[in-house]
């Protein structure tokens, strides 16, 4: 489909007004979206066909000392992201730190259980298994 051959205008008369503070058919955001509502275009006619006004009206938007909307967004949205990460890496040291832990727990009781076995072994020993009693039976639903 090609463009309107008023598209380039239309699109540098939003980018005055929604700059101006006079935006007609939009809400006046400094962001892709609003203009391409204030020129009456598709968006992908900023994005695909007339990058270069696209570029424009940020390059403008930048030299105003204001940031566009969606650029804020954003902002926030990666500060909040990295704050996630990081708070993650935390609880990750910490999860490995407790494997590790249970690592050495698990094999200490590992040596211990061979070594009663051991000793089980040996005639005359002082160690003794003691007898299991049989578990209490549960019944099925939970209630005793």
């Amino acid at each position: 489909m090609s463009p309107a051959p008023d598209e380039r205008d239309r699109i540098r008369a939003a980018m005055d007004r929604i700059l101006a503070g006079t935006p007609e058919h939009s809400n006046g955001a400094l962001t892709i979206v609003a203009l391409a509502q204030e020129a009456q275009a598709p968006r992908n006619a900023l994005t695909q066909r007339h990058p270069d006004l696209k570029n424009d009206f940020y390059d403008k938007v930048r030299a105003r000392g204001t940031m566009p909307d969606s650029e804020k967004r954003l902002r926030r949205q990666v500060t909040k992201l990295k704050e996630l990460r990081a708070a993650d890496a935390k609880e990750l040291t910490a999860l490995r730190s407790d494997v590790e832990a249970l690592v050495g727990v698990l094999h200490q009781a590992q040596m211990e259980i061979r070594q009663l076995r051991q000793q089980l072994a040996v005639p005359d020993s002082r160690v003794r298994s003691l007898p299991t009693q049989p578990r209490p039976r549960v019944p099925r639903n939970g209630s005793i």
